[in-house]
Protein backbone atom coordinates (compact mmCIF):
# COMPACT_ATOMS: atom_id res chain seq x y z
CA UNK A 1 0.00 0.00 0.00
CA UNK A 2 1.22 3.36 -0.95
CA UNK A 3 1.54 6.32 1.53
CA UNK A 4 -1.17 8.10 -0.46
CA UNK A 5 -3.54 5.00 -0.26
CA UNK A 6 -3.02 4.73 3.67
CA UNK A 7 -3.94 8.03 4.63
CA UNK A 8 -7.95 8.80 5.06
CA UNK A 9 -9.29 11.35 2.91
CA UNK A 10 -6.07 12.09 0.40
CA UNK A 11 -8.28 10.19 -2.59
CA UNK A 12 -10.35 13.04 -4.39
CA UNK A 13 -10.81 12.29 -8.26
CA UNK A 14 -9.77 15.58 -10.36
CA UNK A 15 -8.17 17.10 -7.68
CA UNK A 16 -4.49 16.64 -6.76
CA UNK A 17 -1.53 18.48 -5.06
CA UNK A 18 -1.26 20.89 -8.25
CA UNK A 19 -3.92 22.52 -7.50
CA UNK A 20 -3.54 23.08 -3.55
CA UNK A 21 -6.46 25.93 -2.95
CA UNK A 22 -8.70 22.96 -4.79
CA UNK A 23 -6.90 20.68 -2.65
CA UNK A 24 -8.03 22.27 0.65
CA UNK A 25 -11.91 22.45 -0.60
CA UNK A 26 -11.83 18.61 -1.32
CA UNK A 27 -10.55 18.09 2.48
CA UNK A 28 -13.29 20.18 3.59
CA UNK A 29 -15.85 18.22 1.80
CA UNK A 30 -14.43 14.71 3.13
CA UNK A 31 -14.93 16.31 6.30
CA UNK A 32 -18.52 16.92 5.99
CA UNK A 33 -18.94 13.99 4.90
CA UNK A 34 -17.17 12.35 8.32
CA UNK A 35 -19.51 14.39 10.07
CA UNK A 36 -22.28 13.08 8.00
CA UNK A 37 -20.73 9.94 9.19
CA UNK A 38 -20.67 10.55 12.77
CA UNK A 39 -24.30 11.60 12.93
CA UNK A 40 -25.25 8.91 10.83
CA UNK A 41 -23.22 6.40 13.96
CA UNK A 42 -25.25 8.55 16.79
CA UNK A 43 -28.74 8.21 14.61
CA UNK A 44 -27.64 4.53 13.99
CA UNK A 45 -26.69 3.82 17.89
CA UNK A 46 -30.17 5.08 19.17
CA UNK A 47 -32.15 2.85 17.09
CA UNK A 48 -29.52 -0.39 16.92
CA UNK A 49 -27.26 -1.97 19.49
CA UNK A 50 -23.82 -1.40 19.14
CA UNK A 51 -22.17 -3.80 16.70
CA UNK A 52 -19.03 -4.38 13.79
CA UNK A 53 -20.61 -1.95 11.33
CA UNK A 54 -20.94 0.89 14.25
CA UNK A 55 -17.77 0.17 15.83
CA UNK A 56 -15.99 0.63 12.08
CA UNK A 57 -17.03 3.97 11.31
CA UNK A 58 -16.24 5.22 14.63
CA UNK A 59 -12.57 3.44 13.28
CA UNK A 60 -13.40 5.38 9.67
CA UNK A 61 -14.41 8.96 12.29
CA UNK A 62 -11.20 8.42 14.27
CA UNK A 63 -9.03 7.51 11.51
CA UNK A 64 -9.47 11.15 9.72
CA UNK A 65 -9.51 13.69 12.23
CA UNK A 66 -6.71 11.85 14.09
CA UNK A 67 -4.63 12.11 10.73
CA UNK A 68 -6.40 13.63 7.67
CA UNK A 69 -7.57 16.71 9.51
CA UNK A 70 -4.52 17.58 11.29
CA UNK A 71 -2.39 17.79 8.03
CA UNK A 72 -4.96 19.93 6.59
CA UNK A 73 -4.81 22.37 9.45
CA UNK A 74 -1.18 22.27 9.29
CA UNK A 75 -1.40 23.14 5.75
CA UNK A 76 -3.22 26.09 6.49
CA UNK A 77 -1.13 27.17 9.30
CA UNK A 78 1.87 26.90 6.74
CA UNK A 79 0.77 28.27 3.66
CA UNK A 80 -2.47 30.03 3.97
CA UNK A 81 -2.64 32.34 7.11
CA UNK A 82 1.21 33.40 6.78
CA UNK A 83 0.47 35.78 3.81
CA UNK A 84 -2.56 37.22 4.83
CA UNK A 85 -1.48 37.89 8.61
CA UNK A 86 1.41 39.75 6.83
CA UNK A 87 -0.41 41.53 3.86
CA UNK A 88 -4.28 41.37 4.26
CA UNK A 89 -6.32 43.70 5.40
CA UNK A 90 -7.47 44.18 9.25
CA UNK A 91 -10.82 42.57 8.58
CA UNK A 92 -8.81 39.34 6.73
CA UNK A 93 -5.58 39.52 9.51
CA UNK A 94 -8.63 39.30 12.18
CA UNK A 95 -10.32 36.69 10.31
CA UNK A 96 -6.85 34.10 10.47
CA UNK A 97 -6.48 35.04 13.88
CA UNK A 98 -10.05 33.74 14.63
CA UNK A 99 -9.48 30.83 12.47
CA UNK A 100 -6.31 29.98 14.13
CA UNK A 101 -8.04 30.10 17.75
CA UNK A 102 -10.79 27.56 15.99
CA UNK A 103 -7.80 25.23 14.96
CA UNK A 104 -6.72 25.27 18.43
CA UNK A 105 -10.31 24.70 19.58
CA UNK A 106 -11.00 22.03 17.57
CA UNK A 107 -7.89 20.31 18.90
CA UNK A 108 -8.96 20.48 22.18
CA UNK A 109 -12.87 19.46 21.17
CA UNK A 110 -11.64 16.27 19.27
CA UNK A 111 -9.64 15.28 22.02
CA UNK A 112 -12.56 14.81 23.85
CA UNK A 113 -14.89 14.11 21.87
CA UNK A 114 -12.47 10.76 20.34
CA UNK A 115 -12.39 8.85 23.45
CA UNK A 116 -16.11 7.85 23.14
CA UNK A 117 -15.62 7.46 19.81
CA UNK A 118 -12.51 4.93 20.72
CA UNK A 119 -14.28 3.21 23.56
CA UNK A 120 -17.37 2.53 21.01
CA UNK A 121 -14.21 1.83 18.43
CA UNK A 122 -13.00 -0.94 20.74
CA UNK A 123 -15.91 -2.12 21.88
CA UNK A 124 -15.61 -0.96 25.67
CA UNK A 125 -18.87 1.39 25.10
CA UNK A 126 -22.08 0.48 23.50
CA UNK A 127 -23.73 3.60 22.83
CA UNK A 128 -23.03 7.30 23.65
CA UNK A 129 -24.88 9.08 26.63
CA UNK A 130 -26.06 12.45 26.63
CA UNK A 131 -22.67 14.01 27.19
CA UNK A 132 -20.90 12.12 24.33
CA UNK A 133 -23.26 13.23 22.49
CA UNK A 134 -22.64 17.31 23.66
CA UNK A 135 -19.15 16.63 23.12
CA UNK A 136 -19.56 15.15 19.52
CA UNK A 137 -21.84 18.02 18.38
CA UNK A 138 -19.96 20.95 19.56
CA UNK A 139 -17.05 19.31 17.48
CA UNK A 140 -18.85 19.25 14.47
CA UNK A 141 -21.19 22.37 15.12
CA UNK A 142 -17.36 24.38 15.45
CA UNK A 143 -16.81 22.91 11.66
CA UNK A 144 -19.00 24.33 9.84
CA UNK A 145 -18.53 28.22 10.27
CA UNK A 146 -15.02 27.57 10.11
CA UNK A 147 -15.59 26.10 6.76
CA UNK A 148 -17.20 28.81 5.56
CA UNK A 149 -15.25 31.73 6.67
CA UNK A 150 -12.25 29.80 4.87
CA UNK A 151 -13.63 28.64 1.89
CA UNK A 152 -15.58 32.26 1.43
CA UNK A 153 -12.56 34.62 3.03
CA UNK A 154 -9.30 33.14 3.35
CA UNK A 155 -8.54 30.91 0.55
CA UNK A 156 -9.64 33.57 -2.20
CA UNK A 157 -7.58 36.23 -0.14
CA UNK A 158 -4.86 34.09 -0.09
CA UNK A 159 -4.71 32.67 -3.70
CA UNK A 160 -4.63 35.95 -4.76
CA UNK A 161 -1.86 37.02 -2.86
CA UNK A 162 0.15 34.24 -4.00
CA UNK A 163 1.72 33.78 -7.51
CA UNK A 164 1.41 30.55 -9.09
CA UNK A 165 4.96 29.29 -9.04
CA UNK A 166 4.32 29.91 -4.85
CA UNK A 167 1.01 27.78 -5.18
CA UNK A 168 2.49 24.80 -7.09
CA UNK A 169 5.51 24.76 -3.68
CA UNK A 170 2.51 24.50 -1.50
CA UNK A 171 1.52 21.59 -3.35
CA UNK A 172 4.64 20.01 -3.30
CA UNK A 173 5.17 20.34 0.27
CA UNK A 174 1.33 19.32 0.93
CA UNK A 175 1.73 16.62 -0.79
CA UNK A 176 5.39 15.67 0.65
CA UNK A 177 4.40 16.01 4.24
CA UNK A 178 1.58 13.08 3.39
CA UNK A 179 4.71 10.91 1.90
CA UNK A 180 2.45 11.05 -1.60
CA UNK A 181 5.63 12.54 -3.73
Amino acid sequence: MTASASLPGLHSPGVGFEQPFEMLQACHERVQRMLSLLQRLQDYLHDTPCDDMARQAARDVLRYFDIAAPLHHEDEELHVFPPLLAQGSPVVVALVQQLQADHAAMAADWAQARVPLQALAEGQLMAFSAEHEALLARFAARYGAHIRHEEDSAYPAAQALLPEATQQAMGVEMARRRGAR
